[in-house]
C-alpha cells in the first residue's frame, strides 16, 4: 500500500538536478493500477516526469521509443518479472539506473537483480524519503535547481488532461489524423466526457489555429432565436432587434465553428444550417446581402443521430455534411486507468480556486473512486473532487467526503472491493479453475483478476504458487 508514501509527502523536498529548464524522467512498470497511478501523480507533484506501464511488454515499447534518466519496475509483474525486463534492457546496451520494488518476503531475489545489474531496490511499502534519496543517487543528483519551479509551471499551463488509457490514445490518435485536414467532424459521446475539449484540439490542430473557434450550445437556444444567433440579424428585422447581431457563421469565418447537441436543433433550422454549409454563404435576418463564409464544422451530440434520422427528426443529408469523420467520445468507466489521473488534475484546479493545499486521496477514497461508474462522467467527477476540496480538513480527501455524493448501491461496491471477501469455492480444483478463468478474462492482469475474485492481490499471488500457476 502507498498509505506512508502519502501521508509523509508535505514533509519533503527533493531539489532539482539536471541541466537546466529538464526535469527527470522516471517509468514506473507496475500492474496494481492504484499504486502506480498514486505513485505517477505524487512523483510528478515532486517535479519529476513520470509514466506508467502495467507490463514488461507495454513497458519494453515505451523504452524502444523513448528514454527515461530512471526505470521504477515491480518484482512481479502479469507477462514476466522485473528480473527479465532489467535483462532485456542491458542487452539493449541500455544502462538506464533501474530500481527494483519488492516486498520484504522478496529481498533475496531484489539482492539478485543487483547481481543482475539493477542500480538499487527498495521494499514496500515505500517510504517517500527513502525513495527521494535513491532516485537523488541513482540519478546523479540531476535536476537539482529546476524541480519546484517545474512542477509549478506544469500545473498552472495545463488546463486540460487527455489521458493514459488505452481508450484515450485511440481517441487522440484520431484527433491528431484529422484535425490537419478540412473535413467536417461529429463528435459522439454521452455529457461530460469532455466533447468541447476535443473540438478546440482539433481548432488547435488545424490550419485555422490562428482564426476563431466559435462554440454554440444548440441545445440552449430559443427555437424562434436560432437563425438569429447562426446567421446574424439587422437592426429592426424582427420585435426585439434594437440592434445589428453579428451571426455564430460570420464570427467564425476563417476558423472553426462548433455546434455541440445538434441532435436539439428544430427541423426548420436543419435545413437553413444545411444551405449555409453547401453555399457557404450566408444572408442575416432582414437583410437582402449575402456573406461568403468559410468555416470548418464541429459537431457533439449525445443522441444517436441515426435514429433522430428514422423517427424523421433529423435531416438525413445534414448528417452527412457534418460527418465526414466520426469521433467517439470514450466514457469514463470505459478508461478506468485515467480515473485517478483526473481525479487529482480536479484536485490541482481546485487548490488552485478554493485557496487550499490537499495533497492527494487517501486509499479508501482513490478505491471508492476507480469502482464508482461515473454516469455524469468527467464533469460529475470534477464537481464531486471540488466539493470534496471544500470539505477536507486535512491533507487528504478521504471517502467521508465523497461518500454522499455516491449513490448507496455502489458505495456497498465500493467497500466489496475495499475489503475483499474471500472466494468462496468448494474444492481446491473449483478454486484453481476460477482462477485461470479470471486470469483469461483479464489478460493476465493480476490486480483485475483479484477483484474479480473478491481477493486482494497478495492473496491471489499466494493461490498462483499453491497451485504452480505461472506468474
Amino acid at each position: 500500500m502507498l498509505i506512508p508514501l502519502y501521508y509523509k509527502v508535505k514533509e519533503l523536498s527533493l531539489h532539482h538536478t539536471k541541466t537546466k529548464n529538464m526535469t527527470i524522467s522516471l517509468l514506473i512498470v507496475e500492474d496494481d493500477l492504484t499504486y502506480s497511478t498514486m505513485l505517477k501523480t505524487w512523483l510528478k507533484k515532486k517535479g519529476f516526469e513520470a509514466e506508467t506501464a502495467s507490463t514488461s511488454a507495454r513497458a519494453k515499447k515505451l523504452l524502444s521509443s523513448r528514454s527515461f534518466d530512471l526505470i521504477l519496475s515491480d518484482l512481479r509483474l502479469p507477462d514476466q518479472d522485473g528480473l527479465s525486463l532489467l535483462s532485456w534492457l542491458r542487452k539493449q546496451s541500455d544502462q538506464t539506473p533501474f530500481i527494483i520494488m519488492t516486498s520484504y518476503a522478496e529481498i533475496q531475489n531484489a539482492v539478485l537483480a543487483m547481481k543482475e545489474g539493477a542500480t538499487d531496490y527498495i521494499q514496500k511499502p515505500i517510504q517517500p524519503d527513502e525513495l527521494l534519496k535513491k532516485i537523488k543517487e541513482s540519478t546523479g543528483n540531476k535536476n537539482e535547481d529546476n524541480l519546484s519551479s517545474n512542477a509549478c509551471t506544469q500545473q498552472n499551463t495545463q488546463n486540460f488532461l487527455e489521458g493514459e488509457s488505452e481508450a484515450a490514445h485511440q481517441l487522440y490518435n484520431y484527433v491528431n489524423l484529422v484535425a490537419p485536414t478540412q473535413m467536417s467532424v461529429l463528435i459522439n459521446g454521452a455529457s461530460g466526457t469532455g466533447k468541447e475539449y476535443v473540438a478546440h484540439r482539433i481548432h488547435q490542430l488545424s490550419k485555422r489555429a490562428d482564426k476563431p473557434f466559435i462554440a454554440i450550445d444548440c441545445g440552449s437556444i430559443p427555437k424562434d432565436l436560432a437563425a438569429s444567433e447562426f446567421f446574424g440579424h439587422i437592426k429592426g428585422s424582427f420585435t426585439g432587434a434594437l440592434s445589428d447581431k453579428t451571426g455564430a457563421f460570420e464570427e467564425a469565418n476563417g476558423g472553426t465553428l462548433f455546434l455541440d447537441e445538434i441532435g436539439n436543433l428544430s427541423y426548420e433550422i436543419q435545413i437553413q444550417l444545411l444551405r449555409a454549409i453547401q453555399e457557404r454563404h450566408i444572408r442575416k435576418i432582414g437583410s437582402t446581402k449575402e456573406i461568403e463564409v468559410d468555416v470548418r464544422l464541429v459537431c457533439a451530440t449525445n443522441e444517436n443521430l441515426k435514429d433522430a434520422i428514422a423517427k424523421g427528426n433529423f435531416r438525413e443529408d445534414l448528417f452527412h455534411r457534418i460527418n465526414e469523420f466520426t469521433l467517439r467520445m470514450p466514457s469514463l468507466k470505459e478508461r478506468p486507468e485515467d480515473i485517478l489521473l483526473f481525479a487529482n488534475f480536479f484536485l490541482d484546479q481546485a487548490n488552485r480556486e478554493l485557496g487550499k493545499n490537499l495533497i492527494g486521496f487517501d486509499l479508501q477514497a482513490s478505491q471508492t473512486l476507480q469502482n464508482y461508474p461515473w454516469p455524469g462522467n468527467l464533469r460529475q467527477l470534477k464537481n464531486i473532487v471540488k466539493r470534496a476540496t471544500l470539505l477536507a480538513r486535512g491533507e487528504f480527501i478521504t471517502l467521508d467526503e465523497i461518500k454522499d455524493e455516491l449513490s448507496e448501491t455502489v458505495e456497498e461496491n465500493s467497500h466489496a472491493s475495499i475489503a475483499p471477501k474471500s472466494m468462496k469455492l468448494h474444492d481446491e480444483e473449483t478454486e484453481k479453475r476460477c482462477i485461470l478463468n479470471a486470469l483469461q478474462q483479464t489478460n493476465n492482469n493480476k490486480t483485475k483478476a483479484a477483484v474479480l475474485l473478491k481477493i486482494d492481490r497478495k492473496t491471489l499471488y499466494n493461490k498462483l504458487k499453491q497451485y504452480n500457476i505461472p506468474h
